[in-house]
């Protein structure tokens, strides 16, 4: 249990003095105490010196140890007033601003003196007050606006409550009354002008200046006394409550106290009701506790509540989760007492004082680190974060750090109770370093993380005590709703209520120091641990949350002995791909998969502060505060952890999740990952990782073996071939030739068609891979696919480099000369495939490839005439195809396009005697006068005159045709001259013809305009006909008066305006029409 607060005894009534404590006040280092006698005691409390144990044994030069120093007194008696009051003095305030002491005896309120405690004046109007309440408060004056102090003191006199109030330290004039609908028993501040008074039939809030009274109601259904209805006034006295008054009329005290900012706590009886400052009730369960208060006080950040005299206990509760921290014991302690917050920091509440009839208590706070230590080390995490939460981030040294490792603590404790997807999600919530995480599974997932196999103590704990502790460790981790259930809260109460009996009652006479040392604290694994300065006897058990185990000791219970395995193990894993999967995409945002950062580090200097973290410092597990890093480095080990982790999880718990992994870019060890794969026969998934993690010779390696089919393992049919080869080869990039040549070789070897894909493909790596070196690769293994590769570099992709295109006519005829062809078929489709070439391309060197073709066999005849033709050698050309190759028609086609290609002349009616002999020329006079032994052929000659007649000139074609020839055999050729001679005529008619229609339209044009229209649709004259009326009623256009007989210019668009004023109408536009 925690122990936030000590008690320590400091004003102690001796035996002999007959008075009781009525009434106490502190402030400063002064405490007044207000006794039955009338009489006002003024203490100075002094702060306990810790004491230094002196050498018992003395010096070793035989001198005698100092006598040790006098223990100083808890508190000093400075002064009594005896004769303060006749009657006993209930209660006691201060409004420091003002330098007055307000003390409530004999049913009146009275004014003293601050530091002479002489009474200034005894308020009439108190006669038959009850209580009392003061409150202090800096507000902006609405008329100034100047920042002034205002105290405020309500007194509830029966039904009435009267407001007096100080304004820079000076009393307004008129006390101000507002009647109640009963006697008011209870006064509570809730804000500057606002105060709850508690009465028997209720609560209710009152504005001190509106002076409006609001009903502080129960929420409908919830919250409610026995019997009664939802939306009533919260303690009011119902038909069930009339049971009070079978009790000696003894009705409960209506308790109010301020919590947090803008928070209140209300308390009747057991009943409680959660309000904000405007009296709105908040949805919140009831505090549990055993029984009615006897007082309610607020101590930063915790909520106190004092059990009855006959109980004397001191309850301090966590106000967010309302579980009970710490009970102290302070036998006959009837009321609590807390400085104001304007005359004692918040913080320093922890300094309240507790008193009974015979004895003061001044309750001594722990530091909130030590607190919060208690907490974790007892395993209550959820009132460790929900403490860290209420506290300011001021008063603890690293506040984040702290929530986060508690966060991660607790989830921890989840992960050993087998709640593995909550202890999953609280990590991810926490930002876990994943190296913690993965460090809880065992070895088949967490490699060398695991922890070693943890060996059983002989002398642990009974296997009973390890259940007790393990149910009482998922207890404390239940959520909140699981808390509102009526049976844990009617087990709660009955626990505490036997808790409460069984903690020892003192007698006030012997209370004193003695009773402070008798104090058992129950501390971590169950040892007790003997405080002499505590004040508290604390039970071995607590609410749910009270857990006896922390995570940090070795795992003595059930679960946690047990090794994850079977179902569970699985169900660990899949919640732990889920986190390492979030991790993953994290991860990825700062880094890159070779190492580098996405952005750089900011640079450190010597003036910082504090160490610089990267945004990413959460992912990395330091292992001490002054530990240097390398986060560069370190977040590279963490991402490959992650994936190495993730790809273990995969295999364990999905398998087919491991290959989605691999396809995409991965920190995962390759040796892990390799030898993983390779045992569970996953090869395709071992193929992908590997070229993700461009291990390329492993791979492809792999893929030899399983596609030559020589491994000793059953491998799938998709592997089995080069298929898996050739796609794996292809997606290489171009710096790697010698690693894609190398194992290019077997698929080409086996399937020359599939493995020829891996230099064809339509792909950005195929086009741009070193073609001389694919090229002497191979022609190394086949002539014909070097072939098949120039055919594709050249054609497809228009490679222009001379050397492929000779290294090409080279290899058709080397691939001819050796003649090794199936069939004839074959051979022919090679030599046309060389022709072909032979006419489109440009860039083979035409002198080698001629002398390189055999001028003696007829199968190279018509790729001689082709090379010629490329020389310009016409005539060669066509005395090939007429008197080797005897092909007329070839001839007839060559000229053709070799006429088609030629520049013509632009004219076609240009026929000058002495122009250029064509191409057509040159076949006929080849077919008419071949050189000597070939004879005049005559027929293709006349074929040649009939069909291209109009390209043979008259005056060089006759002096060809030999006289002999019978002019019936010209005919052809005459009457395609004429025809021809009468095109050219008549064409020049025409245009003629034409010529004459174009000049009259240019005339009218030119005498009447272009016929444009106006914006009425009226025809604008032009041309030389334009013409422009100047009459009376024309103006200019810029001075804007009458033409006259002055000389006028005239626009385009039929403007008028005066010759001086042509300057002056530059850019302003005429608004009057033509006419």
């Amino acid at each position: 249990m925690l122990s936030a607060f000590t008690a320590r005894p400091i004003v102690e009534l001796k035996q002999r003095d007959k008075s009781k404590i009525e009434s106490i006040l502190a402030y400063g280092d002064r405490v007044l105490v207000g006794l039955n006698t009338g009489s006002l005691r003024i203490y100075r409390i002094n702060e306990p010196i810790e004491e230094v144990e002196p050498d018992r044994n003395g010096d070793q030069n035989g001198d005698q140890p100092e006598p040790p120093t006098p223990k100083v007194k808890p508190a000093d008696l400075l002064r009594e007033e005896e004769k303060f009051s006749r009657r006993p003095i209930q209660q006691l305030a201060i409004i420091k601003e003002a330098g007055i002491l307000i003390s409530l005896s004999d049913n009146h309120v009275s004014i003293y003196d601050l530091q002479t405690y002489t009474l200034q004046e005894k308020l009439e109007k108190t006669r038959g007050a009850t209580t009392f309440a003061v409150t202090s408060n800096i507000v902006k004056d609405a008329g100034t606006g100047i920042m002034t102090i205002v105290s405020r003191l309500a007194v509830a006199v029966k039904r009435k409550v009267i407001l007096w109030t100080w304004q820079d330290m000076e009393l307004s004039d008129e006390a101000t009354e507002i009647t109640l609908i009963a006697s008011v028993k209870s006064l509570t501040w809730a804000t500057a002008v606002k105060v709850i008074a508690g009465m028997d039939p209720g609560f209710v809030m009152v504005n001190v200046e509106s002076q409006e009274i609001t009903d502080i109601n129960k929420p409908g259904g919830t919250l409610t006394e026995a019997g009664g209805q939802g939306g009533a006034r919260f303690g009011a006295v119902s038909s069930s409550g009339m049971g009070y008054m079978g009790m000696g009329g003894w009705v409960p005290k209506p308790l109010a106290t301020r919590l947090n900012e803008g928070e209140l706590l209300l308390a009747k009886d057991v009943n409680s009701l959660f309000i904000d400052q405007d009296g709105k009730a908040q949805e919140k369960r009831q505090v549990p506790w055993p029984s009615a208060p006897e007082a309610l006080a607020f101590s930063y950040p915790y909520m106190l509540a004092l059990q009855p005299p006959s109980k004397g206990g001191l309850e301090v509760r966590n106000p967010d989760t309302l579980n009970l921290l710490q009970t102290i014991a302070l036998p006959n302690a009837n009321f609590v007492h807390v400085p104001q917050p304007n005359i004692s920091l918040a913080h320093a509440g922890k300094g309240f004082l507790v008193a009974s009839d015979r004895c003061i208590w001044r309750m001594g706070a722990q530091n909130y680190e030590s607190q919060i230590d208690q907490l974790v080390a007892s395993g209550r995490y959820d009132e460790a974060l929900s403490l860290l939460n209420m506290l300011e981030d001021t008063l603890l040294q690293d506040k984040d750090g702290r929530v986060r490792e508690i966060m991660m603590l607790k989830a921890q404790a989840l992960f050993d109770l087998r709640k593995f997807q909550e202890a999953m999600d609280l990590f991810s919530e926490a930002k876990a370093p994943p190296e913690r995480v993965i460090a809880l599974y065992p070895k088949a997932i967490a490699g060398n993380l695991s922890p070693p196999e943890s060996v059983q103590d002989i002398e642990s704990v009974t296997g009973e005590g390890e259940t007790d502790e393990d149910q009482a460790l998922a207890e404390s981790l239940e959520t909140q709703d699981s808390k509102d259930s009526k049976e844990s809260k009617e087990s709660k109460e009955s626990k505490e209520n036997k808790e409460t009996k069984e903690t020892p009652s003192t007698p006030a006479s012997t209370i004193g120091r003695s009773m402070m040392g008798m104090g058992r604290l129950v501390g971590v694994g169950g040892h007790k641990k003997i405080d002499s300065d505590a004040a508290s006897v604390i039970s071995a058990k607590d609410t749910k949350d009270d857990i006896t185990k922390t995570s940090s000791q070795p795992k003595t219970t059930s679960h946690q002995d047990r090794e994850l395995e079977g179902k569970d193990l699985k169900t660990a894993v899949h919640a732990l791909t889920r986190f390492l999967a979030q991790c993953r995409v994290q991860i990825k945002r700062y880094i890159h998969t070779d190492g580098t950062l996405k952005e750089a580090l900011a640079a450190t200097s010597e003036s910082q502060s504090e160490e610089y973290k990267p945004p990413f410092y959460y992912f990395i597990q330091q292992k001490s505060p002054t530990e240097h890093i390398d986060w560069t480095a370190r977040l590279l080990e963490v991402a490959q952890l992650v994936d190495t982790t993730l790809f273990r999880a995969y295999m364990l718990a999905s398998p087919t999740m491991a290959g989605s992994l691999f396809r995409l870019p991965n920190f995962c060890e390759p040796d892990v990952v390799n030898e993983k794969l390779y045992e569970t026969g996953r090869y395709a998934d071992l193929i992908d990782f590997l070229h993700g993690k461009s291990h390329h010779r492993h791979a492809l390696e792999l893929l030899e073996k399983f596609g030559k089919n020589e491994a000793d393992e059953e491998v799938s049919e998709t592997l089995q071939g080069p298929r898996r080869t050739v796609g794996y080869l292809q997606q290489l990039p171009p710096e790697m030739i010698d690693l894609i040549l190398e194992f290019a070789e077997w698929p080409l070897r086996t399937d020359p068609d599939r493995g020829m894909e891996i230099f064809l493909a339509d792909t950005e790596n195929a086009e741009t891979l070193p073609r001389h070196k694919v090229l002497k690769f191979l022609h190394g293994i086949d002539l014909k696919l070097a072939v098949r590769y120039l055919e594709h570099i050249i054609e497809e992709l228009n490679d222009t480099e001379p050397d492929f295109h000779q290294m090409l006519v080279d290899l058709f005829l080397e691939r001819l000369k050796i003649g090794d062809f199936d069939n004839d078929e074959e051979k022919e489709q090679w030599r046309e495939r060389l022709q072909a070439f032979l006419k489109t391309s440009m860039q083979y060197n035409k002198v080698r490839v001629f002398k390189q073709l055999p001028a003696d066999e007829p199968e190279y005849f018509e790729s001689r005439a082709i090379v010629l033709s490329k020389l310009g050698q016409h005539k060669q050309a066509l005395q090939i195809y007429i008197f080797q190759l005897k092909d007329y028609e070839k001839a007839e086609e060559y000229c053709n396009q070799i006429y088609v290609s030629s520049p013509q002349p632009l004219s076609p009616t240009h026929d000058p005697e002495d122009a250029e002999p064509s191409i057509y020329h040159t076949l006929l006079a080849l077919y008419l006068s071949p050189p000597p032994p070939h004879q005049p052929n005559w027929a293709p000659a006349l074929d040649l005159l009939s069909k291209h007649g109009a390209r043979l000139p008259a005056a060089t074609t006759l002096d060809l045709v030999p006289p002999t020839l019978p002019v019936k055999e010209l005919e052809s050729y005459f009457k395609g001259r004429i025809r021809n001679a009468n095109s050219v005529m008549n064409e020049e008619r025409i245009v003629a013809r034409l010529r004459g229609v174009e000049k009259v339209e240019l005339e009218a044009i030119v005498y009447l305009g272009d016929g444009k229209m106006d914006s009425y649709g009226r025809k604008i004259p032009g041309g030389l006909n334009r013409r422009v009326v100047i009459d009376e009623d024309r103006h200019c256009a810029v001075c804007h008066k009458r033409f006259g007989g002055s000389a006028i210019r005239v626009y385009p668009d039929n403007s008028v305006v005066h010759s001086g004023c042509l300057r002056g109408s530059v850019g302003k536009k005429n608004t009057n029409s033509w006419r």
